[in-house]
């Protein structure tokens, strides 16, 4: 069992976990997710890692009301714990790789839409550790689902904010942004996007004039995370990827978005049916 530390909402169906897990913490690198399953008939869940602390013995975890497996995580609360928290896994970020001379040239734009704020975070974290220059955009539908903010700004050079309807932050995409700051001069080495597909898809048009290197991550399109359900097949330069085994992080200019995008919706009924049933299951103390 691992038992949740802390608990906190930072946005309406978001949720912020610590769990204890010493040997995961000890592993974990940014870029890297875990799988979590609640009971032992529960389904295995692949989440990103939001922050790990090796000391502490602990990861951090954002999890999103989407279906019925994550419904369940969320309902968990502070003193309870999780039957299975699996990882790391995933080939971590490819910047890891660099060396510290390598590494100071490099200027960093980070593009974060929605609960993708929770992927980013640990990237950031480590390049700022390491001195490294890093630029942030966040982008949300509205105020209220702007998540990590001033844990962002803790470790960034800058921090922009994005909403839908400009109740914080520029009003506008985050598109709007990336294109003000190039049009601005800003001279990036190296941009990520981590977010809704969609989002993904049009910073990759957006971005792909500058010449500047683009990766996404495509954590969205994974179930077992393992490779061996074959649901998050996708194309990445006209060959066949999985995103759990070979990612989730890939070239974001090589990736057949409206592919990723049809694969995503194979399961949206099936999913929408769990979770009616795991409400009703909730709502009767089941």
């Amino acid at each position: 069992m691992y038992p949740i530390l802390n608990k906190r909402c930072l946005a309406e169906g978001i949720y912020l976990m610590d769990v204890e897990a010493p040997r995961v913490a000890r592993a974990s690198q940014p870029g890297q997710f875990l799988i979590v399953r609640t009971h032992e008939q529960g389904e295995r869940i692949p989440l990103t890692i939001c922050d790990y602390d090796a000391k502490r013995g602990s990861v951090t975890i954002v999890t999103q009301v989407v279906g019925a497996g994550s419904r369940i995580i969320c309902t968990k609360e502070k003193g309870e714990a999780l039957l299975d928290v699996v990882g790391p896994l995933g080939q971590p970020s490819e910047f890891l790789h660099l060396s510290k001379e390598e590494l100071a040239k490099q200027h960093f734009l980070f593009i974060a839409g929605g609960v993708g704020t929770a992927p980013v975070y640990p990237q950031v974290k480590w390049l700022h550790e390491q001195g490294v220059k890093v630029d942030v955009i966040i982008g949300a539908k509205n105020a209220g689902m702007v998540i990590l903010e001033e844990e962002m700004k803790a470790v960034s050079d800058e921090v922009f904010v994005t909403t839908d309807d400009g109740s914080a932050g520029s009003k506008g995409l985050v598109t709007d942004q990336l294109k003000a700051l190039l049009a601005a001069g800003k001279k990036y080495t190296h941009i990520v996007a981590i977010g809704p597909m969609v989002m993904m898809k049009f910073v990759a048009l957006a971005a792909k004039d500058s010449g500047i290197p683009l990766t996404v991550s495509l954590n969205t399109l994974m179930v077992d995370g393992t490779g061996m359900c074959g649901a998050c097949r996708v194309s990445v330069g006209g060959k066949t990827k999985f995103a759990c085994v070979d990612g989730p992080e890939f070239d974001g200019y090589a990736v057949d978005f409206d592919e990723a995008m049809r694969r995503q919706q194979m399961y949206k009924t099936m999913e929408v049916e769990a979770d009616h049933k795991c409400k009703i299951g909730l709502n009767n103390g089941q």
